[in-house]
């Protein structure tokens, strides 16, 4: 079971460290474009900021000229009142460029790193997915990806902004005025920022857990409905719906003491502000009073201040913001963690097929300590020849057909391919020389030109129709209304077992390998679909390396070797003839077979 990590209560470094992981996305040495965007955004947030300290300046000097002791000209009030909008403008206008100057940048962020999760995941082993949640797996990227449009946009038009305002403001303050006016700003500042971070990173635990159960909610319930039929025929929509219901009760929780602590939040963020508000006009007026400022240098305070104060209101929602994106970004980053157990080994070459012998080596492979599978394998097909596996269930049949195609390595041994050890060679081109039909074929929601088709991503419907009609499944194709346009549903649901099982037979042809797999390739077929096909996969599989793992033994007679596995070893080989003359474990499979055959009349 994979689980959503997440950072521990208070924990600055995991913040730093998925920050310094997302850096190389926004700064990426080898795109010195994305750069000047990051450094004309920057620019432009100086220059705006730069305006907006004009205006309270501006605006002092209007209301001093108006005054009735002000025996200036009239002109003068207008052309600060001209230039106090201009100024507004500018910094309304350089925000503007700002955020699209450095929506490129965010973008591109999220797709890179989207996409560099989604490539790692694929290249994962077949172990790490047999274990995960697919569903808390999607939702871990979908919030992941989320995040970073959240953690960026926060970052640069709210938090970094009003730091900058804040620092200006105070050097402002300091120096036209009074230390004090600049000293009490800085302090409600801290405190404000304080109290700010502490609440927020005790609230940060309820948001942890409402993250884990959003994602257990949503795991049951695509675990839940992709297993649709096998609720009905259970009858247990009740039980589903009370699985789904416990994770939703626990968020609801959550969520509740959320909000709570929100407004606690809230609350205190007020009063420091209003604090601070008063403290600092109480000591403007009494400088009016005194006449050390003007009325002009009050209302500046105050404009200093309302400007400051306002953006502080949504510093706290923005920093709230910027540590959900952080959480949600950790545990996508901690994907990218995930160690990848099956690797290229450096300066590998491809796979070169020239006959396409394939031997097994004394091969073991065991999936844990305690759970051995394969014990001391040895077996040799010949260039151009089809070996069948058979052998009852749990054997190890199939594990031979995934040590083949290297979704694991094998624990002692070696596998090669025309003297070639598969651990030696790129992946891509061992999966490449290998056809596999599966026992459990699953389509993508897509047509069935796409499932077909992706045997070969640029083959043509010319091509798409060949390979169709070798698998037998054309004629049933051109029978529907939308032919080769039919969508085949979630799975391939919409179809049946054995017409799924053709789709897959097809794509396999179009991939045209050079060594064949079928894995329980006619399982799902019935008799007479099965010996037409099995009769055409010997045709396609002639002069072809062909390894077939079966358990209806009627498939593989025509084998030119037939080995037995029981518990990970090879009890017997031998020809179809041979194995029965023998009289051993294979003669007491097909005299099973034979019997159940005749028992359901076929």
């Amino acid at each position: 079971m994979v689980s959503t990590p997440v950072p521990k209560d208070g924990a600055l470094k995991p913040d730093v460290r998925t920050i310094g992981k997302l850096l190389p996305y926004i700064w990426p040495a080898n795109l010195p474009q994305i750069r000047m965007r990051v450094i004309f955004a920057f620019v432009s947030l100086i220059v705006a900021k730069g305006a907006t300290l004009l205006v309270p300046l501006l605006f002092k000097e209007a209301i001093d000229a108006l005054s009735p002791t002000h025996q200036g000209l009239i002109t003068l009030p207008v052309v600060l009142v001209v230039s106090y909008g201009i100024a507004r403008l500018v910094s309304a206008l350089f925000s503007e460029v700002r955020d699209g100057i450095f929506a490129t940048v965010t973008q591109r962020a999220v797709r890179q790193v989207g996409l560099s999760v989604f490539h790692h995941l694929h290249n994962l082993g077949l172990r790490y997915h047999l274990e995960r949640q697919t569903g808390g797996l999607s939702r871990a990227i979908e919030r992941g990806t989320k995040g970073i449009e959240s953690l960026l946009q926060f970052l640069t038009f709210n938090i970094i902004p009003t730091f900058i305002e804040i620092l200006l403001v105070s050097v402002v303050l300091w120096f036209l005025y009074d230390y004090r006016f600049s000293l009490i700003t800085l302090v409600t500042m801290i405190a404000y920022a304080g109290f700010t971070l502490v609440i927020t990173e005790w609230r940060i635990g309820f948001v942890r857990t409402m993250n884990a159960t959003d994602s257990e909610a949503h795991t049951k319930a695509i675990d839940s409905l992709l297993n649709f039929e096998t609720v009905k025929y259970f009858s247990n929509e009740a039980h589903e719906s009370s699985r789904f219901d416990s994770a939703l009760k626990r968020y609801e929780a959550a969520a509740v003491k959320s909000k709570l602590s929100l407004s606690f939040l809230n609350i205190g963020q007020a009063v420091i502000i209003s604090v601070g508000l008063v403290v600092v006009m109480l000591l403007a007026g009494d400088a009016v009073a005194t006449q050390k400022m003007t009325v002009g240098d009050f209302a500046a305070v105050n404009t200093y201040l309302l400007q400051l104060y306002i953006p502080l209101f949504t510093l706290g929602f923005a920093y709230r913001e910027v540590k959900l994106a952080l959480v949600s970004m950790e545990a996508m980053f901690d994907l990218l963690n995930v160690p990848q157990e099956i690797q290229d080994r450096p300066e590998a070459p491809p796979l070169t097929v020239k006959s396409g012998e394939i031997i097994f080596d004394n091969v073991s492979f065991s999936y844990g300590s305690e759970r051995p599978i394969l014990k001391h394998i040895s077996f040799r097909v010949p260039a151009g020849k089809t070996v069948a596996i058979v052998g009852s269930s749990g054997a190890g049949k199939s594990t031979i057909g995934r040590l083949l195609f290297r979704f694991y390595d094998v624990s002692e041994g070696r596998i090669t391919i025309d003297g070639q050890d598969i651990r030696d060679v790129l992946q891509d081109s061992l999966r490449q020389a290998i056809g596999v039909v599966p026992q459990d074929t699953v389509l993508f929601n897509d047509t069935i030109a796409y499932n077909i088709g992706y045997g070969k991503p640029t083959a043509t419907l010319s091509e798409i129709e060949d390979a169709a009609r070798h698998a037998r499944i054309y004629t049933f194709i051109e029978s529907l209304p939308e032919k080769y346009a039919t969508r085949v549903g979630e799975r391939g649901l919409k179809l049946s077992g054995g017409e799924k099982q053709r789709v897959a037979i097809a794509r396999t042809l179009l991939k045209k390998p050079q060594i064949f797999l079928f894995d329980e390739a006619t399982s799902a077929l019935d008799t007479h679909t099965e010996k037409q096909i099995q009769t055409n996969l010997q045709e396609l599989s002639a002069n072809h390396t062909t390894v077939i793992i079966a358990h209806r033994l009627s498939t593989v007679i025509d084998a030119d070797e037939i080995l037995v596995l029981d518990h990970g070893v090879i009890v017997e080989r031998g020809k179809h003839s041979a194995l029965l003359a023998k009289g051993g474990l294979y003669a007491a499979m097909w005299q099973r077979q034979i019997k159940h055959h005749k028992e359901d009349g076929e």
